[in-house]
């Protein structure tokens, strides 16, 4: 079936540490858009997609794009200013929740437990001012887990600043023990807690996108008490940052001393055969051409 005469344009790829993941999220999604009876064409994002979107001239987008360009409000101003709707968030949804500091910011502010926040010094290696604890060093602007790195105590060797890019802001925080939790929302509802649990150090990007890299628990076999407020936080941020669509919160919930830390949100979850949307979304007895097909539906602009 058809629904309309409208061509969807399923934007993908780009030139970030992200780019390879964004092609098989957008795979997964034209292929759901097609199943769904959409007319879908994935289109390769370069410096020239404003060219492509005029020259397709599409009825709207899936925004298939991970992490800076696609996640950060990029691609959300340049279509609004095209006129076309897209799916997912707007553009300062999108910049905000991509800002990990200035996302905890508002977290924080909206009564929601984060992390803090460790000065941190920068030469030749990168360590913090004031604490030689276990914590964790990562870009600003960055997802997928990409440049995270975990300093395990103060006998370990601090990481040489030429790891990262020489122009990516970094932030610091304590390492937070205890079990990784998720929760995606939709249209302001959050489906469900999923603990993920992995052999490797963290949940970094190869337990993230490779088959058998992670184990997915859901719903989350944790106390009721922890499991309402990981929904009730997530639909909090959902509707502090102003965002549309599909979400997903992450959390760190230190189960010895029962504290639950929200991480950052995703307001580009990944849509793979491995990612934890889609399947929570099968939880609640949506399948993923369904989601795919909802996201479409209600794609708009900003106002």
């Amino acid at each position: 079936m058809t629904h309309n005469n409208d061509i969807v344009a399923v934007l993908m790829g780009g030139w970030t540490s992200e780019a390879a993941v964004s092609r098989v999220s957008a795979s997964f999604c034209a292929q759901a858009a097609r199943n769904a009876g959409w007319d879908a064409t994935e289109i390769e994002v370069d410096r020239d997609i404003a060219v492509k979107l005029k020259e397709l001239n599409p009825g709207r987008v899936f925004n298939a794009l991970h992490g800076q360009i696609g996640e950060d409000g990029n691609i959300q101003g340049l279509l609004n200013i095209m006129n076309i709707p897209y799916t997912h968030s707007g553009l300062n949804a999108s910049a905000i929740a991509m800002d990990k500091l200035l996302a905890k910011t508002l977290m924080a502010g909206a009564g929601i437990v984060v992390p803090p926040t460790l000065a941190l010094i920068e030469d030749s290696h990168v360590y913090p001012e004031d604490s030689t604890g276990a914590h964790v060093i990562k870009p600003r602007n960055d997802g997928s887990s990409f440049g995270v790195v975990i300093v395990p105590d103060k006998e370990t060797r601090p990481p040489a600043r030429s790891i990262w890019p020489a122009n990516s802001q970094l932030i610091c925080e304590p390492y937070i023990p205890g079990r990784e939790l998720t929760v995606a929302v939709l249209d302001g509802t959050a489906l469900c807690v999923t603990e993920i649990t992995s052999e490797r150090e963290f949940y970094d990007f190869d337990a993230k996108y490779t088959i058998g890299g992670s184990t997915h628990i859901l719903p989350a076999k944790i106390p009721e008490a922890t499991n309402l407020k990981a929904c009730l936080w997530a639909e909090r941020i959902y509707r502090q940052l102003g965002c549309r669509g599909i979400i997903r919160a992450d959390y760190r919930w230190d189960y010895k001393s029962d504290q639950l830390f929200m991480l950052e949100v995703n307001t580009q979850p990944g849509m793979t055969a491995t990612s934890l949307v889609p399947e929570q979304a099968r939880f609640v007895g949506m399948s993923g051409e369904e989601l795919v097909n909802h996201l479409l539906e209600i794609a708009q602009c900003d106002d």
